[in-house]
């Protein structure tokens, strides 16, 4: 009788820890964006740039560091992005001008793409079991989402303590201690022959060579967009544009007595639905297609964030939308990165989903971007909610055709 391969390996708990942590500080932004606008006086679309820039940074690292790992190995890697990180958080908390801040947000964003999900979901997948690698990927990417359940409302309790600089100071220090973790992160290799002795150029040129690898691409721009602009502007949008708290009610009754806390809090509910969607994607990625569980995934996006936005904006909308999109959240990543190790192998599938994940950051920096830059214009968030509806569908769309089988066995078809 064989010994299934155990689900819960250090590797895999390292690597959830690495992203909690990461995703807890990068989630957080959003609730900075007020009390640094009031700070210096600077635009909403000033911040919202440099949270942009973030995520382009992010983006364009991801692949680096992918390739990165690959070549010096997954821990040495993962150091070098926790320093970079920790270094554009200290240097961010002594920005004074917009555009220093947007200087250090570079640093911030490679740091995150080095501690992210490009990284660790490479080497998480490496080390997992066939029969564990979808909710392997699933377990790290709802790590991501503890940290997201927890960052908003940290960062919101810690601004009203210190400063926003101290609590950037404080970040820093969480995030380096990541280091003291990695002794743990020893991971084998498992890949065919055949992928092991292929090149990255060979790999990246099949790739690139492959309809469907262009699909993913441009399929996951959207979820980039959704999810860095609901992160960084949602916060204000609910302070903002929400009905009142009534008191009496139950927000009430639990402390939630203004649409500011409510903003917070609404990222942290948005994390917790997302732990249970993130893991039912996981087991649903080892049952069913991946790429048409990914189009119903941003199907569904599409309805609930069209009907957010049609619907009166009140604490109950605000909660529901919440619960709806939280579901919905990050379950793409493992079904994406999953599809990713299905078609093109294991040996280089951090550089292949880093440069997927490009796509994610590009529609990340243009959902912060935009964000700020239509508010600016038009005093709310509904015209450049109404762009992310729309990407929402394009997304769906674009995952029908492709070709779910491994590379080599359509080749040599």
């Amino acid at each position: 009788m064989t010994r299934q391969a155990p689900l819960f390996t250090p590797v895999l708990l390292v690597g959830s820890l690495i992203i909690m942590v990461s995703f807890a500080v990068r989630a957080s932004f959003g609730v900075f964006q007020i009390p640094i606008a009031e700070d210096f006086g600077w635009l909403r679309s000033e911040f919202s740039l440099a949270i942009a820039i973030q995520n382009l940074a992010w983006g364009i690292g991801q692949p680096i560091f992918g390739a990165l790992a690959e070549k010096i190995g997954d821990r040495k890697a993962i150091i070098l992005g926790a320093v970079i990180y920790a270094a554009g958080l200290v240097l961010s908390a002594g920005a004074t001008t917009p555009a220093t801040m947007q200087a250090y947000e570079w640093l911030v964003g490679f740091g995150v793409a080095g501690t992210g999900f490009g990284v660790v979901l490479a080497v998480v997948g490496r080390a997992s079991s066939n029969e564990n690698r979808s909710m392997s990927l699933a377990i790290v990417t709802a790590a991501g989402s503890a940290g997201q359940i927890v960052g908003a409302p940290t960062a919101e309790y810690l601004l009203s303590l210190m400063s926003w600089q101290s609590v950037f100071l404080v970040f820093a220090v969480l995030v380096l201690a990541l280091i003291l973790s990695l002794p743990l992160m020893r991971a084998p290799a498992p890949a065919s022959k055949a992928e092991l002795e292929e090149s990255l150029g060979g790999i990246l040129k099949k790739a690139f060579r492959d309809p469907s690898y262009t699909l993913i691409f441009l399929g996951f721009f959207s979820c980039g967009y959704q999810l860095a602009f609901v992160t960084a502007h949602f916060p204000a949008l609910v302070t903002e544009m929400c009905g009142p708290i009534m008191p009496g009610g139950v927000l009430h009754g639990i402390g939630i007595t203004t649409t500011s806390a409510l903003g917070a809090v609404s990222i942290a509910l948005i994390g917790v639905a997302n732990v249970g969607g993130t893991l039912l994607a996981g087991w649903a990625g080892k049952h069913y297609s991946k790429k048409y569980l990914l189009a119903g995934i941003y199907a569904a996006r599409t309805l609930v964030a069209g009907m957010f936005i049609l619907l009166p904006i009140t604490p109950l909308t605000v909660i529901l939308f919440s619960i709806g999109m939280g579901s919905l959240w990050l379950a793409t990543v493992p079904l994406t990165s999953g599809l990713v190790a299905h078609i093109y192998g294991l040996r280089y599938m951090g550089t292949l989903y880093g440069i997927v994940f490009l796509s994610h950051q590009i529609g990340g920096f243009l959902g912060v971007w935009l964000g700020g830059r239509m508010y600016d214009i038009y005093g709310d968030y509904t015209m450049v909610w109404w762009i992310g509806v729309g990407v929402g569908a394009f997304s769906a769309i674009v995952h029908l055709p492709v070709r779910e089988r491994p590379l080599g066995e359509q080749i040599a078809a």
